[in-house]
């Protein structure tokens, strides 16, 4: 898809695995996975953690929730969204399933007694639950979906409007084949959101947990030509002392940490 510049990505929720608090997370946030991407009249949500219960609800046009995969941290928000509990509504979710049917059956596995009080049919507002596609448009922006790196399966989503390009990859583990996949999906991305949950020293106790380093995101950025990138799934016991001494090392303008309530203008 050919990408047709401005975007605004919004972070509500940048943390992975649980929600966290207290004051040793006040910098960066202890909301899980949710990030807001305004391109032009449309809002796209990139995943429904928990910074989902924070988010906008009166939009002049339906918005879309893009879901990476179907991992709790990922969902957490979703059953608690202001919106899709408003009669005369409509949310539009797309979930990597084969199709409408199975993407339904992901989400109400959660969102149905005994794990949730009621079903999904029983909100006031219509929430449109539909199978992810390889491509697609939303209004002008264009979505590209590419395979991940994560147990049971995620998808790499790329949002290209108005000549800028966003790529989303949280939920990613490197490797030779997997980083090239992704560098040639992210090839001169303006902004890359990578998943940096583990410090260098800390990867070798979580291979095959799905998730990457900030080491192999600058790596693989230099690759791809990406322009900026920021590190996004923060572990749940990296506090504001751990992710700021991080940064810090790294020395880079164009390189930062997520943090609950940035702005990034594209």
């Amino acid at each position: 898809m050919a990408c047709d510049g401005h975007m605004r990505v919004t972070v509500l929720g940048s943390r992975g695995s649980v929600p966290v608090c207290g004051s040793d997370f006040s910098v960066f946030g202890g909301n899980t996975s949710c990030y807001l991407v305004e391109a032009g009249d449309e809002r796209i949500f990139l995943d429904a953690g928990s910074g989902l219960v924070n988010a906008p609800v009166r939009f002049s046009r339906a918005p879309v929730i893009l879901l990476s995969h179907p991992h709790v941290d990922h969902l957490l928000g979703l059953g608690m969204y202001e919106r899709i509990s408003q009669p005369g509504t409509m949310t539009k979710l797309y979930v990597p399933a084969r199709d409408a049917q199975e993407a339904q059956a992901v989400i109400e596995r959660l969102y149905s007694p005994p794990l949730w009080p009621l079903g999904l049919d029983g909100y006031a507002g219509d929430l449109q639950i539909e199978a992810m596609p390889k491509a697609m448009r939303i209004g002008e922006a264009a979505v590209e979906t590419e395979r991940g790196s994560h147990p049971g399966g995620s998808q790499l989503i790329k949002i290209c409007h108005a000549g800028k390009v966003l790529v989303y990859a949280t939920d990613f583990e490197h490797g030779e084949k997997a980083s090239a996949r992704l560098a040639q999906f992210s090839r001169d991305a303006d902004l890359l959101l990578y998943d940096g949950q583990y410090g260098e020293g800390e990867y070798g106790a979580h291979r095959g947990f799905g998730h990457s380093t900030l080491e192999e995101g600058v790596a693989l950025m230099d690759r791809a030509g990406v322009k900026k990138m920021m590190v996004v799934h923060h572990d749940p016991h990296s506090t504001d002392k751990v992710l700021l001494a991080r940064e810090r090392k790294l020395g880079r303008t164009d390189i930062w940490f997520a943090r609950e309530g940035a702005v990034i203008e594209l």
